[in-house]
C-alpha cells in the first residue's frame, strides 16, 4: 500500500477501465483532475454519454478501489462530459456506437412498447438515442410516441427522420418508421427484396446524427429482417422480449436461436408483463406466471436483464400516445426500465472490458 498522494491516486485511476471502450482511462485522457486534502480525494473524471446510464457504477467502482488502496480516504467523484465521436457502422453512413435489436419469437408480448421504453429511458439517463421501427408490416412506434408527419429530405438527398423533441432538458430523439410513410389504414404487402431495401434505406439513408444507441424494434417471429440487419451492419447485440408463460417462452427460444444463427450477440432477456400490482389493494398477481424468463435464460446461457410488471399507467400512456411523458415524469413507472437499461449497458461494458473494441479508422 502506497501513501495517499495525487500521483498515487492518479496512477490507480489511470488503470481503471472506461466502460465504453474497455481501455484504461488514463490512456483515453479521462482523468481530468485529482486533488488531495488531508484524507479527502476530490476527483473529476470524463465520461462519455454512452456510459452515463451506469455512471453510479463507475463512481462506486472507483471509490471501492481507492478505499481498498488507501483505507480511510474520503472520495468525492464528479463527472464531466468526455467527447468521443461515433464512428460509421460498417459500410453505411450511420454513426452509432451501439446498435441494439429488440426482438421476440411471437407477437403480443409488448416488444414494441419495450423497445420504445428502453430508447426513452436511455435518453432520460443522458445518452443520445435513435429509434428505428423495422416492423414494416405492423409499425406501432409512431402511435406509442404520439408522433406523426412525413419525413422530408435534406439537401444531401437523405431522409430527415421525425424528431421527438418533447422536453428542453433532453436531446431530441430521431425516429424512423414505415408508419410515417403509409396511411394507417393501408396494409404493406411486400416481398423480401422490397423489405430488404426499406431496412437498408432506414439504416443508411436517414440523417440519424451521432448516436450512442440506435434501438431497432424488430418484427415478431424469425423472419428475414434479422438476416438483413446482420448483413447490413455489425450489431452490438439483441434483447429478447417474452412473457412468463411457457407458450411464449417456447417462441423466445426460437428467437434466441435465430439471433445466434445470424451471429447477432444476445445481450439478454426481458420478462414483460411480469406480475400485476393492483393499485387498489397493493397485492401482486402473477397473471401470466412468474420467473419463467429467468429460468429459460439460465437454461439458454443468456443474461436475464429484468422483469417489467403490468403497469396501468404505461399501458394507458402507450394507447394514448403519451409514453414519453409518463417515462419522463413518473419515477416509479420508469424504475424497472432503468434497471433493465442499466443491466444492458453493463453487459456491453463487461464485454468491452473482456475484449476492448479496436479503434476504428476514419472513413475517407
Amino acid at each position: 500500500m502506497s501513501d495517499l498522494s495525487e500521483s498515487s491516486v492518479r496512477e490507480l485511476l489511470d488503470r481503471y477501465l472506461d466502460p465504453e471502450t474497455g481501455r484504461p482511462m488514463g490512456s483515453m485522457g479521462q482523468v481530468v483532475s485529482v486533488s488531495i486534502n488531508d484524507k479527502q480525494a476530490d476527483i473529476t473524471l470524463g465520461l462519455s454519454s454512452h456510459s452515463l446510464p451506469i455512471q453510479d457504477d463507475v463512481r462506486d467502482g472507483v471509490s471501492s478501489k481507492l478505499v481498498t488502496a488507501f483505507p480511510g480516504v474520503q472520495v468525492n467523484i464528479t463527472f464531466q462530459p468526455h467527447a468521443r465521436p461515433a464512428a460509421r457502422v460498417g459500410q453505411t453512413a450511420l454513426r452509432a456506437k451501439s446498435v441494439i435489436a429488440v426482438g421476440s419469437g411471437k407477437g403480443g408480448v409488448g416488444k414494441s412498447t419495450v423497445a420504445a421504453s428502453l430508447a426513452l429511458t436511455l435518453r432520460r439517463l443522458g445518452s443520445r438515442v435513435g429509434l428505428m421501427d423495422a416492423d414494416v408490416y405492423g409499425p406501432s412506434i409512431p402511435h406509442l410516441l404520439g408522433l406523426s408527419g412525413r419525413p422530408g429530405f435534406s439537401e444531401s438527398k437523405r431522409i430527415d427522420p421525425i424528431m421527438l423533441d418533447d422536453t428542453p432538458d433532453l436531446s431530441p430523439m430521431p425516429v424512423m418508421s414505415m408508419g410515417f410513410l403509409v396511411d394507417p389504414a393501408e396494409a404493406v404487402i411486400w416481398r423480401g427484396p422490397m423489405l430488404h431495401g426499406s431496412i437498408n434505406q432506414f439504416l443508411g439513408m436517414t440523417e440519424w446524427g451521432e448516436l450512442d444507441y440506435l434501438i431497432i424494434d424488430m418484427p415478431p417471429g424469425t423472419g428475414d429482417v434479422a438476416l438483413t440487419l446482420s448483413q447490413a451492419i455489425p450489431l452490438a447485440g439483441s434483447v429478447v422480449v417474452c412473457t412468463p408463460q411457457e407458450v411464449a417462452l417456447l417462441d423466445a427460444v426460437k428467437a434466441i436461436a435465430m439471433f445466434r444463427k445470424v451471429n447477432i450477440p444476445i445481450l439478454g432477456m426481458v420478462e414483460n408483463m411480469s406480475g400485476f400490482l393492483c393499485p387498489d389493494c397493493g397485492k401482486t398477481y402473477d397473471i401470466f406466471g412468474s420467473g419463467g424468463a429467468r429460468e429459460k435464460a439460465e437454461q439458454m446461457d443468456v443474461a436475464f436483464l429484468g422483469g417489467l410488471p403490468l403497469d396501468i399507467k404505461l399501458r394507458v400512456a402507450g394507447d394514448e400516445g403519451r409514453l414519453p411523458a409518463v417515462i419522463n415524469t413518473d419515477a416509479a413507472a420508469r424504475a424497472p426500465l432503468e434497471r433493465i437499461s442499466q443491466a444492458m449497458v453493463r453487459t456491453l461494458a463487461a464485454r468491452n472490458a473482456a475484449a476492448p473494441p479496436k479503434p476504428t479508422l476514419p472513413t475517407l
